[in-house]
């Protein structure tokens, strides 16, 4: 569960990130950064694709300035995944909603 989320930082069951993450149900990954910022590449989600959720939550940022190319979309969604793309606030709700009835991960820029 996300407890809280603002501009580069958030606080999961309590324990409290600054860096870029990915949220999977058993475990949390720190330090995720992408081959080219802000522009989101399949290459970037090799770990969450071998997990196959049924949803992935991308955070764009507080501004929403990570870029998730068409490319990236339809292959993410090729391998029957579905994707839901929103700045990071909202997508940190979504995650929430959705871990009570889904199997659900969760790629999160904290800042920008």
């Amino acid at each position: 569960m996300i407890d809280s989320y603002d501009f580069g930082r958030i606080t999961i069951d309590g324990k409290r990130y600054n860096t870029d993450l990915l949220v999977f149900p058993d475990k949390i990954k720190t330090g995720w950064w992408r081959k080219e910022g802000h522009r989101l590449q399949i290459a970037d989600l090799k770990e969450v694709l071998e997990t196959k959720p049924e949803v992935l939550v991308v955070g764009t940022g507080y501004s929403g300035m990570m870029n998730v190319p068409p490319e990236t979309r339809k292959s993410v969604e090729s391998e029957g995944i579905e994707l839901i793309v929103q700045k990071t606030a909202e997508a940190c709700q979504t995650f929430n909603h959705l871990i009570e009835s889904r199997t659900v991960v969760a790629a999160l820029h904290l800042t920008c």
